[in-house]
């Protein structure tokens, strides 16, 4: 029988939508019986799957691998838990793909799908994009491979919690305050810190899909007052935050101010580079000037590159960078690892290299040049309009011979720094960042872009 997807639910790096609005349980079924059918005719058969910890999840989980037996696979259901613990079972048992039931950092009402498959097979890697509009088309045509599958459960956790521990190098003790924000973290760091040398408190460890202390989202540095409260009450030598589905990391040094995602990328550099000389490093559009001159600084090749996991990945694959990140916190290692965005091994690098400096991870901070930037600022523009502005802007930015870099949007340099303009995969928005080495600097980029967006038809807060 043919099935529909409610259209905004098909999104270019997953599947996510509102439960009992644009998601529901047949949804769920109907995935399993299209992403098994992917995989059979790509040649493949035994399927991981797992799920986070929402209040839905292990009911879609238990239609998914309903509809996925159907098509007579051959399922691993790893249970409750990160979704790079699903990536990582997948990798390590040989399976031909796995698929992730995390609503990830969105709220608690909403839930969602996370695909990959192996690289050996037809059209392996990340499911996106075209790969994501083609399991609707299956779902909408009833085009269904039919067969006689299984499940069996599968216990992964000290497997992937010893993988964790098998790359912390030792040195000093630290003191550390570990935010889980009752995401699908909980259980793995409960079980990484008894094991870690150092002092540890977890925060809101208990796994709770209806988030009771406070949205897992590291980007949002309201989220983050916890965890720099108790940094500052346990004088803790840093703390470490996870979104809810643990492929995002968040971190706070000992003075409780927030490390943004291209700073931890720039430290994480700094070791990889040594091990990887000449090796192209690769960040996201969004990423700060400062991060590609350390690279550069450092003899790598900074690759400035589109927005989305789903595209790094395919681009740290095709460059073979051992190193790549996300202003976002998605980080991945090639170097020593499977290059997939795992927040929790990102956190167990971090930990290793500062317990082996002879500075803390304040002092390093401050090595950086210090710049001047907005946050990752976001303005809701209507779905049919997003990208036609990014287009307008990019016209008027080519006749007036301004230096625009096109990867992702519009990256504009200029002799105060750099602003950027780019339409949402995810979201009926545009995003917006500026940095400058001046606080005029930014003034000024910040009048230049919303001069661009008003031209559009736009009113933003941008130059207040």
């Amino acid at each position: 029988m043919s099935h529909r997807f409610h259209p905004t639910i098909i999104r270019e790096y997953d599947i996510r939508g509102i439960v009992g609005q644009t998601l529901a349980v047949e949804d769920s079924l109907n995935l399993g019986k299209a992403f098994g059918t992917m995989v059979a005719r790509a040649g493949g058969n035994r399927i991981v799957v797992g799920y986070d910890g929402r209040t839905h999840s292990p009911a879609f989980e238990e239609a998914l691998v309903e509809g996925l037996v159907s098509t007579g696979a051959t399922v691993e259901r790893v249970g409750l838990g990160p979704t790079p613990m699903v990536y990582f079972a997948a990798a390590s048992r040989d399976s031909d793909a796995c698929i992730m039931v995390t609503g990830s950092h969105n709220p608690a009402d909403q839930n969602g799908f996370k695909m990959q498959m192996s690289k050996r097979l037809t059209g392996g890697g990340p499911v996106y994009g075209e790969g994501i509009r083609k399991l609707a088309t299956l779902a909408a045509e009833g085009d269904f491979v039919l067969g006689t599958g299984s499940s069996t459960q599968v216990d992964v956790q000290d497997a992937y919690v010893s993988r964790m521990l098998q790359d912390y190098k030792g040195g000093k003790p630290l003191n550390i305050v570990w935010d889980c924000g009752n995401g699908a973290a909980g259980e793995i760091v409960e079980k990484l810190v008894a094991k870690l040398p150092g002092t540890h408190t977890i925060l809101f460890g208990d796994i709770d899909g209806r988030f009771p202390n406070h949205h897992p989202d590291p980007t949002e540095p309201h989220n983050l007052i916890d965890l720099q409260k108790e940094v500052a009450a346990r004088k803790a030598d840093l703390g470490i935050a996870f979104d809810g589905d643990a492929d995002r990391i968040g971190a706070i040094d000992g003075q409780g101010r927030i490390v943004a995602g291209d700073q931890l990328l720039a430290l994480y550099a700094t070791e990889v580079l040594k091990t990887h000389p000449g090796a192209t490093v690769i960040a996201d559009v969004k990423a700060s000037q400062v991060l590609f001159n350390h690279v550069s600084a450092l003899g790598g090749k900074p690759l400035m590159w589109k927005t989305g996991h789903s595209l790094i990945k395919v681009k740290m694959a095709e460059t073979h960078a051992p190193l790549a990140g996300e202003m976002s916190g998605h980080i991945y290692f090639a170097d020593g690892y499977y290059g997939y965005d795992d927040a929790i091994y990102a956190a167990v690098r971090l930990v290793s290299q500062l317990a082996r400096s002879d500075q803390s991870l304040g002092a390093w901070l401050d090595t950086l040049p210090r710049t001047y930037c907005t946050p990752e600022l976001r303005f809701p523009v209507d779905e049919s309009l997003k990208f036609k502005v990014v287009e307008d802007v990019k016209a008027r930015l080519k006749a007036a011979q301004a230096t625009v870099d096109e990867i992702d949007g519009v990256r504009v340099s200029t002799p105060d720094g750099w602003w950027l303009v780019r339409a949402s995969n995810t979201q009926a928005a545009l995003i917006v960042r500026a940095e400058s080495l001046t606080p005029e600097g930014l003034d000024r980029l910040k009048k230049a872009v919303t001069d661009q967006l008003q031209s559009c038809g736009l009113n933003t807060p941008l130059a207040a």
